[in-house]
């Protein structure tokens, strides 16, 4: 499980493999040649990050995840052609590295496909040391950060209820964030009620 250098993921010579966890899986916003779903072992997904940019501002900080230590991953591993390699990598930067707040590293990842096959993939792991780590959160909190959170690409909100239709769509769950899926449906539930109430008594 060993960090990569800066240069060596985008010299090394061959296909790419690209892990995604949360947004990725749904809007991966890069070419690739084959995607297959995948599990990789030693760290988990968790509504771990503070958002400052994508989802939240530093005023009122939105929640996006982060692969955190321990456990085990279901996602999707992304094959990219060798030719496209830079300018994946170089694009996954832009869009993972804008505050810094995830560590990039190649780790093993094992294709859910007829091979069974273990491949190194790159991944963006949350850096613990950073100030956006927003840790062991209890649900009650996420729910409050989520609520409130939105930035550059759009409501928190959206980027949880997209991310759990993502895992559905693979055939399994994530307890967690399904319960906060289920309380954010439960709220969109009762503003529309209360938007209807309120058209009554306007009449």
């Amino acid at each position: 499980m060993s960090e990569i250098t800066l240069p060596s993921v985008t010299t090394a010579n061959g296909d790419l493999w690209v892990f995604g966890y949360g947004s990725l899986m749904w809007r991966p916003g890069f070419d690739f040649e084959e995607r297959v779903p995948a599990r990789l072992v030693g760290e988990h997904r968790a509504l771990c990050v503070y958002s400052f940019v994508h989802r939240g501002t530093p005023e009122k900080p939105g929640l996006v995840l982060g692969l955190d230590r321990g456990g085990a991953c279901r996602g999707i591993a992304f094959r990219v052609a060798e030719k496209n390699r830079v300018e994946v990598v170089a694009y996954l930067r832009a869009r993972e590295q804008v505050t810094s707040v995830y560590r990039e590293v190649m780790r093993s990842v094992w294709l859910e496909n007829d091979a069974r096959q273990r491949v190194s993939a790159l991944a963006y792991v949350v850096d613990r040391g950073h100030v956006q780590y927003a840790g062991r959160l209890s649900l009650a909190e996420q729910h409050r950060h989520v609520v409130q959170g939105h930035g550059q690409s759009g409501a928190n909100r959206d980027y949880v209820t997209a991310t759990v239709k993502a895992i559905e769509a693979e055939g399994f769950r994530d307890t967690q964030l399904h319960q906060l899926a289920l309380m954010l449906h439960g709220d969109a539930h009762s503003l529309h009620a209360a938007d209807r109430d309120e058209d009554r008594e306007s009449r």
